[in-house]
This record gives C-alpha cells, structure tokens and sequence, in this order.
C-alpha cells in the first residue's frame, strides 16, 4: 500500500561474488522498524561479508495478514530482479529475520517455492514465532522467560484477527504439512524462550522432510536478547559462508 524503507549495509571491501541477506526485523507483527535490525545486520554485513538489506514492512493492527508477507515478497522479488545494481550474485539469495521476522523470513521462503519467480537459497530463523496455535509455547516461569504466553497471544490477534488465518502456511509454518523444495536452514533459538520449543519442532520438521537444517540454542539467553548474541551472529556467519561455498561462490573473509 506504500514505499517500503530499506537499509543496505555492505562492508566497503566486499566484491559482487557475496550473498543477498534480506533481514526482516522482529517486533511481534505490530511494533518494530528497520532500527531495531541494526546490530544483527551490521554484523552480518561485515563479518560473512554480504550485502544486507534490512528490511520495513507493514503493522498489525492497521496492516493485518497477509500484508506484512505481500511486503516483504515485493521487497525479496525487487532484490532478485536488481542483483546486479547491488553488486551482488543473484546464486545466493538469503532471508533472515528475527521473531515476527523470522516468521516472515520462513514464509517468505514458502511463498518464493509456490511463486517461482526468483529463488532463494537459505533461510536463517532467529527466536520465530511459528506457531499462533501456541500449542507448543513453553512455560514462562520455569523458562525464566520474559516473553509470555499473553505477550505473544496479543500479538497473533493483531496480525492474524481471523481464526482461519492462523491456520494458513505462510502465517504459521509450523502447521505447513508441505515442506519440500525449501531452502537450507539455520533456526537459532534462545534456552529462556516461551517459543523455543516450536523453533526446534519446526527444525525437526524441515529435517524429516529433507532439508538441511542447523539447529542452535542458547542457554541462558532471552528472547529480546538472542538477535544481538555476538555467539549466535557468529553461527550465522559462518551458515551464510558454507552455503556460499555450495553455490560456487568462495568468500574472502579477510
């Protein structure tokens, strides 16, 4: 319904033979901007190298489903079509995203296979929300966990107002029961997490279909704190080179 705001992060040393990363902030589908991406994008940029486009889209409850996946879609297809005005390899297209990010990152990876436009090679799920059947959230509690069971059903109402929708593949992943043809992926979950739980059943998931699949938790981490856990960022670092090397695209790292 409008422009979507981007941010481009590249390291100044890095040539056009490195991965395409569109991160996708979190916020729980209805708070949250391309601010809050910052650290994690920055270090992705730098560190793999790559060419990170953090990414905007629209907020629940003004914008409901499916508003925030048709905005990241358009964002994804535009950076296909432009590779090379960014200087990069259109071999690996990346989607990464962080809590209601990685939700859209895990659709947006769904919707690339049944569209077949352009294609994309990897997905990184930091701390997801997968589930807004909520069947499988953990306990606050026991976890420690500063998100809660309300937090998050407060969220899934705004974004997804009708019961059918959170039945939808694209709004709930982890309900998909057709999961092949998706890319390689890497679910990074933290140990004091409500939704670490539902992370991990969808990595099992994805597993049994047969796809490639890193599955990291972080004891002692929270929820808000696992996008900027340098240890993490650090996985996902060196995920994104290994799929490089397997598209024939070797990275300097130096």
């Amino acid at each position: 319904e409008g422009a979507i705001p981007v941010r481009l992060y590249r390291r100044a040393q890095a040539d056009g033979n490195v991965p395409l990363v569109l991160y996708f902030h979190g916020g729980g589908f209805n708070t949250g901007c391309i601010d809050d991406a910052d650290f994690p994008a920055s270090f992705i940029a730098h560190h793999c190298p790559a060419v990170v486009l953090s990414v905007g889209y629209a907020l629940a409850p003004q914008h409901p489903f499916p508003a925030a996946a048709e905005d990241a879609y358009a964002a994804a297809q535009w950076a296909a079509h432009n590779a090379r005005r960014l200087n990069m390899s259109a071999k690996l297209l990346v989607v990464a995203g962080d809590d209601a990010g990685g939700s859209i990152a895990a659709g947006l990876s769904m919707m690339a296979r049944d569209r077949r436009e352009f294609s994309i090679a990897a997905q990184v799920l930091i701390a997801p929300m997968l589930d807004p059947s909520m069947t499988l959230l953990g306990d606050a509690a026991r976890l420690k966990s500063e998100l809660t069971s309300a937090q998050c059903a407060q969220r899934y109402r705004q974004y997804l107002p009708k019961c059918t929708q959170r039945m939808h593949p694209y709004a709930a992943p982890l309900e998909s029961l057709r999961l092949a043809g998706l890319p390689a992926a890497m679910i990074a979950t933290a140990g004091c997490d409500v939704l670490h739980i539902e992370a991990e059943k969808y990595a099992s998931a994805l597993i049994k279909a047969g796809i490639p699949t890193q599955v990291s938790r972080f004891a002692g981490v929270q929820h808000a704190e696992l996008p900027a856990h340098q240890p993490m960022l650090r996985e996902v670092v060196d995920f994104l080179r290994r799929q490089a090397g397997h598209a024939g695209l070797p990275i300097n790292s130096g």
